[in-house]
């Protein structure tokens, strides 16, 4: 059977084991009506609730015609900043559970991805005009705890931990040398024009020994009717930054989501363009 075939048969059969919807969202205060009353995953404008298991298929592209590197990073000695042609397909696997009301685990897998580069022309360093790379990917877990509930006069407080860990160490395009670590904090609000977030974590690589400032994020959700909802995001990490506008189509409430959405580069070392498509499977719950 072929990658593609096998990702594809996950979107079929997952169905089939989907479980009884929960309590319609007109029973909830007005400040939890864009998002229910689980706590948030990494994935954008997704929750979870106590005994809940989230599986998500996607596939994310990626464009960039001024990807930053330096030779240096490819195994050639030249320790200067460059700018190439990036491109790269991959299919991932994402699992969420949660344990409780206010602790949940996730793991992430890209199954597979395909990258390639294509060199600057002004670098002299012998790199390759073009390198092509596929194979697996990244492979990360988080931790994450709800620390307060939003009430009426106060936001929710949540908080992460994340660690990725070395795969295709040998690889410079698709490989983690070493572990990356982040830790995180994010605060929610829900208006009547919709829900607000805001998230910011620090990351620590061991291949570099050096701690700094990792992802940070202001974000919207709205829901627009029980079938659909929106999603915009402003996520960067470090000089890198991206907005992300999602729609949402609840196929069945809570149960089977369509997630399509698309990163769109603001600064110059973002991606330039990365969009994304995958279907949430939800089973059990409260």
């Amino acid at each position: 059977m072929s990658r593609a075939a096998g990702f594809l048969s996950i979107l079929v059969l997952c169905p089939s084991l989907m479980v009884p919807v929960a309590a319609p969202a007109e029973e909830l205060p007005a400040y939890l009506k864009d998002r229910g009353t689980g706590m948030p995953t990494s994935m954008f404008g997704t929750y979870i609730t106590k005994h809940q298991l989230l599986i998500y298929p996607f596939y994310e592209y990626y464009l960039d015609d001024d990807l930053e590197y330096k030779p240096t990073e490819l195994g050639y000695p030249l320790d200067e900043d460059f700018r190439g042609k990036y491109r790269a397909n991959e299919f991932l696997l994402y699992f969420g559970y949660g344990i409780s009301d206010w602790l949940m685990v996730e793991f992430e897998a890209a199954l597979y991805i395909d990258a390639s580069l294509e060199t600057s022309p002004d670098d002299s360093s012998g790199a390759p005009a073009r390198t092509e790379e596929s194979g697996t990917g990244d492979v990360e877990g988080q931790l994450r705890a709800r620390l307060m509930r939003e009430t009426e006069s106060r936001p929710e407080l949540f908080a992460y931990f994340e660690a990725v860990s070395p795969q295709q160490e040998d690889k410079v395009l698709i490989g983690t040398a070493d572990w990356e670590l982040k830790l995180g904090v994010g605060v929610i609000r829900g208006f009547s024009f919709g829900t607000m977030t805001l998230r910011i974590a620090g990351e620590y690589s061991l291949e570099e020994d050096k701690a700094d400032l990792g992802e940070y994020a202001l974000e919207y959700l709205k829901r627009l009717s029980p079938k659909w909802r929106i999603y915009l995001g402003v996520e960067g990490s470090q000089d890198e930054l991206s907005f992300i506008p999602e729609a949402q189509w609840h196929i069945r409430t809570d149960r089977i989501i369509v997630k399509l959405n698309s990163g769109f580069g603001v600064t110059s070392k973002a991606t330039d363009w990365a969009p994304e498509v995958g279907v949430v499977f939800a089973l059990g719950g409260k």
